[in-house]
């Protein structure tokens, strides 16, 4: 991969993303001197323009946040397997001939993520929210749950998006209506999908001992769930666990240099939330 040392985010909006922090801190950690991670504020229309402007010769990859995760696919010259399973990228890779490789490194992520706080097999699990971050959730959940997943959702569009891919991903989705969410908290596991504040009336219900809580969310941190979770003794993964995991398997496939260093990784995150 010599000669391509930039790397980038993007997305719209940008400027919250701590993508750069922990690219950058895993470049100075693996000695990469010469490598730039940067961000760039890019919508739909902006972005056939812009990657069409890069030279491949100089850049490695790139990472994308909403809303550019599927209007990158017609871009690319092709996917993982794992990108195709839920039809989101979120990584790309300029590989040694020029083409443009897409993966999604959220899905094994999410695994990793629960692997490291001891939840690598559930009887069953529960899913708040629908959309993109939670069709990725079904797909972690199709390698750790052995049972049925229930997705609670506002309304019947949603109701059936979900249940659509969980045939697609091999997973069995039973789903069932946002107002009665506070049932979901009984689950070994509940992934929490849902946009800021919108789980918040819920922290009441939290079980006397609860499974395990995997928030995606990671400012503000801890959640009002999280925070009842952890005071019940829960276990409890955070979306800092998630973005760190996911980048280290970004950094991996741009630099080609393995392993990436997690730690490293995490403390830079954690330090750029303090300081905000």
């Amino acid at each position: 991969m010599t000669g391509q040392h930039r790397a980038a985010v993007l997305g719209s909006p940008i400027a919250h993303s701590l993508s750069p922090v922990l690219h950058r801190a895993a470049y100075a950690a693996l000695g990469l001197d010469g490598w730039r991670y940067d961000r760039f504020e890019v919508d739909e229309v902006a972005l056939p323009g812009f990657v069409g402007e890069l030279d491949p010769a100089q850049w490695a990859g790139l990472s994308l946040t909403m809303p550019l995760k599927r209007a990158i696919l017609p871009l690319l010259d092709e996917i993982t397997p794992t990108a195709a399973s839920v039809e989101a990228v979120n990584t790309v890779v300029f590989t040694a001939d020029g083409r443009r490789r897409g993966d999604n490194t959220d899905i094994p992520g999410m695994v990793a993520a629960l692997r490291e706080r001891g939840v690598t097999s559930v009887p069953s699990a529960a899913v708040l929210g629908a959309g993109a971050t939670a069709s990725s959730a079904l797909a972690a959940l199709a390698q750790i749950c052995r049972g049925e997943v229930t997705a609670y959702v506002r309304g019947p569009a949603r109701a059936a998006e979900m249940r659509q891919w969980g045939e697609r991903l091999g997973v069995s989705v039973r789903t069932a209506d946002w107002a009665d969410a506070a049932k979901a908290l009984g689950e070994p596991l509940v992934v929490n999908t849902t946009p800021a504040g919108a789980a918040d009336p819920l922290a009441g219900a939290v079980p006397d001992a609860p499974g395990a809580l995997f928030d995606v969310l990671y400012d503000p941190w801890p959640t009002a769930l999280a925070a009842a979770w952890t005071a019940r003794s829960g276990a409890v993964v955070g979306g800092l666990d998630l973005l760190v995991h996911q980048a280290v398997l970004q950094v991996e496939q741009h630099t080609g240099r393995t392993p990436a260093p997690l730690a490293a990784m995490r403390a830079a995150g954690e330090a750029a939330l303090a300081a905000h």
